[in-house]
């Protein structure tokens, strides 16, 4: 299965040409994924650099370093994202929660330091200059986080990204022109309002454009996305689903919102970590508004990745906004919360009910309801 994923990413996701530059990064545990990957990668052409962790690496950074270190960014890691082609990050945890009771306040100096080269990544992103893909390799850390075992995880990963079908590329092809129909119809649109029994909330999306995500930067994928104009968000959310966010669990966020400004927010577990992300510069704004469209993933792992494609969901993040969408929020946070809406959920584009329990009722959505059947 190693090869066949490794094959997806470097040919569907990456489209790896001779000569480009590329940055592998991941960690020691996820060696079979990274062995053939090289191989895949050398025989594209490609020049291929590593920046490979151990584990305890993070828990010993945060434990030892001082705040000019916390500051520093990685020159290597810089130069890539300024200089290099492609940059491919494969989650594979030692431990999920390694960092969970570092002080915050080192994790917030390390987050701000990350800001102006998450701006040039996200520019190269959008000019095209960098292609990137983030994706995942099945470790017994993130099997146990998600209730599973390491197998029955390592099945749910390998489904997600439709590893078992045939040709997997070519049902990526198939996802991606599905949800192009459905992004030219919701790029028509000027505005869009969530509605729940516990959620209604609207705004503007004139003049933004809304993103197919197919694979090519996310692996699994299943989204469409934009970025709200930033000060027209008002109302109120409440995100059911948990997530960790840098180490520590956080659950059932509720958020009020006024002219685009957060203004009040709970969670039952985690509020701690609302309270400190919410002191960075612009994590108190939206970057996204996006709808998950994958529906082989089916339940929550805690690995944001995957939650946030889940078929029958929406998910907004908070803080930076991706500048091909046309947002305009900067932030050294970007934070994905997620929300179910097979249970009721309803969604309008210029008052036309568009969304219904978890799924797209125009005729654009034909094919991608009956993708996944």
């Amino acid at each position: 299965m190693n090869d066949s994923y490794a094959q997806l990413l470097v040919n569907y996701c990456l489209s790896i040409k001779p000569k480009q530059r590329v940055l592998v990064r991941s960690s020691s545990i996820a060696t079979p994924l990274l062995q053939s990957l090289y191989e895949e990668l050398l025989k594209k052409g490609a020049y291929v650099e590593h920046m490979i962790s151990f584990e305890d690496q993070d828990r010993l950074f945060y434990d030892h370093a001082n705040s000019d270190q916390l500051s520093h960014i990685s020159s290597f890691y810089e130069k890539a994202v300024r200089e290099y082609d492609a940059i491919m990050s494969i989650g594979s945890p030692f431990n999920v929660k390694s960092t969970a009771s570092v002080d915050q306040e080192k994790k917030k100096i390390a987050q701000k330091a990350m800001t102006d080269i998450r701006k040039v990544f996200m520019e190269r992103s959008a000019k095209k200059e960098l292609a990137w893909v983030l994706a995942v390799y099945p470790t017994q850390s993130a099997a146990q986080e998600s209730g599973l075992s390491l197998h029955e995880y390592s099945d749910f990963v390998h489904h997600a990204c439709m590893l078992y079908n045939e040709n997997p590329s070519d049902s990526w092809k198939r996802l991606s022109s599905s949800q192009e129909k459905i992004v030219q119809r919701l790029n028509q649109g000027s505005t869009l309002r969530y509605k729940h029994a516990d959620t209604d909330l609207s705004f503007s999306i004139k003049g933004r454009i809304w993103i197919n995500s197919d694979g090519k930067y996310n692996m699994p994928s299943g989204e469409v996305f934009s970025s709200p104009v930033e000060n027209s968000v008002n109302g109120h959310i409440h995100f059911d689903i948990p997530t960790v966010y840098d180490g520590k669990d956080v659950e059932s966020i509720h958020l009020d919102i006024k002219d685009g400004i957060i203004q009040d927010w709970d969670a039952k577990v985690g509020k701690d970590v609302l309270d400190r992300v919410f002191s960075i510069d612009g994590a108190r704004q939206f970057g996204e508004v996006a709808i998950g469209t994958n529906y082989s993933i089916k339940t929550p792992t805690k690995n944001i990745l995957f939650d946030e494609k889940i078929g029958g969901t929406i998910h907004m993040a908070v803080g930076a906004s991706y500048p091909e969408t046309g947002g305009l929020n900067e932030s050294a946070v970007h934070w994905d919360m997620i929300k179910t809406m097979s249970d009721g959920g309803l969604i309008y584009l210029d008052d036309e009910l568009i969304y219904e329990n978890g799924r797209f009722i125009i005729d654009e959505a034909a094919d991608l309801n009956t993708l996944f059947n």
